[in-house]
C-alpha cells in the first residue's frame, strides 16, 4: 500500500462503513483491472540486501526513479517511502523488507497492463543499474536470513513486527522475506460481488498452484513449492484465510463489514503520528470509548486504513483483491492478471466458474488450501487434482478474454497474455519445480544462480 488515507470525516454509524465499500460498484462499461507486484532488490556484485540508506540504497533508489518519471514522491517525516503518479493513478511503494511495489493504475486492459508493467521494470531497471542493483523475480527470498533482510522506515511496520510474532509464527517472514502479484477488480453490485468473491476464494488455490514460486529459504529447498503461501497459513488467523463465511446464505457487504469490525487493530493514525494500538478492538475506537485514546472517534481513514490490514485470499476493499500468487516474471505477472480478468470479467465465464466450484464444501476448501503451497497442481478437490481443476479454469478465462475481444496493435486478442499459465498447467510443472530441477542440476545445491537467472 503506497499510503495510508487521509479522511478525517467522523463515522457515525454502522451504515457508513457498508456504504463505503458499496460505492465501489462500478458499471461493466467502466470496469477496470489494476495490478501490483513485488519484488526484492539486492546488489548485483554479490547477492547482497541493499538498506534504505546510503548512496546505493533504496532511498536512492527511489529518487532516481523520481526523477525519471516525474511522479510526487511519498513521505514520512523526512522519509520518501514511495512515489504517486498523480496523473495516470499508480504508484510505487516499500513493503517491510525492501520489496519494490508498483501498484498499477486502474486500466482497462491487459494489454495495457503488459505495457505498464514493462515500463515500470524498464525503468526500475535503468536507474538500479546506475546503483549496482537487480531485482529478483522469485515469491520468497532465497538466501539471507530474516536478521540479514534491511527494515524500511515506516511507523505502520515497526507496529505490524511487535505485533506479529504475538499472533503466528511466521508473520515476520511474510513481511520481510515474501514477494506476491496480485489483480484488482471490480464488482457492479452486491449480488456481482458477492458471485465474483466465492468464486475467486474457491479458486484462490489454484491460481496458487499454477504460479508457485518460492521454494528456498536461506539457501536450501524449504520442502514447499510455495512457501510464501505457506507463511500465510500461520501469520494471523484473525485476519487471513479463506473466509468460509462468504459462502454463506445471506453474505454480503453487512456480513463482510462485521468481520472486519472484529479484526484486532493495529494502528490509529493523527496527523502524522501512528498510535500503537495493536490487538485492540476498532468497535470501541467506532463507540469512542477506545482505552488508549480516550474521546477519539473513527473516521473514515481509520476505516480504510484498517481495512488495508485484514488479509484473507480475497479482499474486500471498494473493488476485489485477488491476493494468492507468488511473484515471477513479467509474462507471470501479466498471466495471472489474465487468468482473473477472464473468469471475472466476462458473465459466462463466472457462471462456469461458479459450477465449477459450487459442490466443493468449506472442509475441501480449506484442505485445498492447506495442501496447495506443498503439492501445488497435484493437490486434490473433489477427486480431482489441482491441475485438472486449473485446465477448465483456464479454458473459461480463455473463452472469456475471447469474448471481451480487446485487441492490439497487431490485432491479437487478450489470450495472447495467458499463454504462460497455459503452458504451467499443461506440462504440470510449476516454476518452482523448474527452480528445483536447476538448483539439484545445472545449479550445482547453490541459489545464487539465481540472482542471474532470475531476475528482471
Amino acid at each position: 500500500m503506497a499510503r495510508d488515507v487521509s479522511d478525517t470525516t467522523p463515522i457515525g454509524a454502522r451504515s457508513e462503513l457498508v456504504d463505503w465499500i458499496a460505492s465501489g460498484e462500478k458499471p461493466r462499461e467502466t470496469w477496470r483491472l489494476g495490478t501490483e507486484h513485488e519484488k526484492i532488490p539486492f546488489y548485483t556484485a554479490d547477492a547482497s540486501p541493499v538498506p534504505y540508506d546510503g548512496n546505493r540504497g533504496i532511498r536512492a533508489l527511489l529518487e532516481g526513479l523520481q526523477a525519471r518519471t516525474g511522479w510526487a514522491p511519498i513521505m514520512e517525516q523526512d522519509h520518501p517511502i514511495g512515489l504517486a503518479d498523480e496523473t495516470g493513478g499508480g504508484a510505487i511503494s516499500l513493503e517491510p523488507g525492501g520489496q519494490f511495489e508498483l501498484s498499477g493504475a486502474p486500466l482497462r486492459t491487459l494489454h495495457e497492463t503488459a505495457r505498464e508493467t514493462a515500463q515500470h521494470i524498464a525503468d526500475a531497471k535503468a536507474v538500479g543499474e546506475g546503483l549496482g542493483l537487480s531485482f529478483l523475480t522469485l515469491g520468497m527470498s532465497p538466501l539471507w536470513t530474516r536478521a540479514e533482510t534491511p527494515v524500511m522506515p515506516k511507523a505502520r511496520y515497526r507496529i505490524m513486527t511487535s505485533y506479529m510474532p504475538k499472533v503466528g509464527s511466521l508473520g515476520l517472514d511474510m513481511m520481510y522475506r515474501t514477494s506476491t502479484v496480485q489483480v484488482n477488480m471490480d464488482y457492479s453490485s452486491e449480488a456481482d460481488m458477492v458471485k465474483k468473491l466465492r468464486v475467486s476464494l474457491a479458486l484462490q488455490p489454484i491460481a496458487t498452484a499454477i504460479f508457485a514460486n518460492s521454494p528456498f529459504t536461506e539457501g536450501r529447498p524449504n520442502g514447499y513449492l510455495s512457501m510464501r503461501s505457506q507463511i500465510w497459513r500461520d501469520t494471523d488467523r484473525d485476519r487471513t484465510g479463506m473466509m468460509a463465511f462468504a459462502f454463506e446464505d445471506g453474505f454480503g457487504y453487512e456480513r463482510y463489514v462485521d468481520w472486519v469490525l472484529d479484526v484486532p487493530m493495529y494502528f490509529v493514525k493523527r496527523d502524522a503520528t501512528y498510535h500503537d494500538v495493536a490487538g485492540s478492538s476498532f468497535r470501541d475506537l467506532f463507540a469512542g470509548r477506545h482505552p488508549q485514546l480516550p474521546g477519539e472517534r473513527a473516521t473514515r481513514s481509520d476505516w480504510a486504513n484498517h481495512v488495508s490490514t485484514v488479509f484473507p485470499e480475497v479482499r474486500l476493499k471498494r473493488y476485489l483483491e485477488m491476493r494468492g500468487a507468488d511473484v515471477g516474471s513479467l509474462e507471470h505477472i501479466v498471466a495471472l492478471s489474465a487468468f482473473w480478468t477472464g473468469l471475472l470479467y466476462d458473465e459466462a465465464a463466472l457462471d462456469g466458474a461458479w459450477e465449477l466450484v459450487k459442490d466443493w464444501t468449506a472442509q475441501e476448501r480449506e484442505q485445498l488450501r492447506a495442501d496447495v503451497p506443498k503439492q501445488a497442481l497435484k493437490a486434490r478437490i473433489a477427486g480431482r487434482t489441482a491441475q485438472d481443476v486449473a485446465r477448465d479454469a483456464l479454458a473459461l478465462s480463455r473463452a472469456g478474454l475471447q469474448r471481451r475481444a480487446c485487441r492490439d496493435e497487431a490485432g491479437r486478442d487478450e489470450t495472447v497474455h495467458l499463454a504462460y499459465a497455459d503452458e504451467i498447467v499443461a506440462s504440470g510443472r510449476t516454476p518452482a519445480e523448474r527452480l528445483l530441477e536447476l538448483y539439484h542440476g545445472p545449479w550445482g545445491g547453490s541459489v545464487v544462480p539465481a540472482f542471474r537467472e532470475r531476475v528482471f
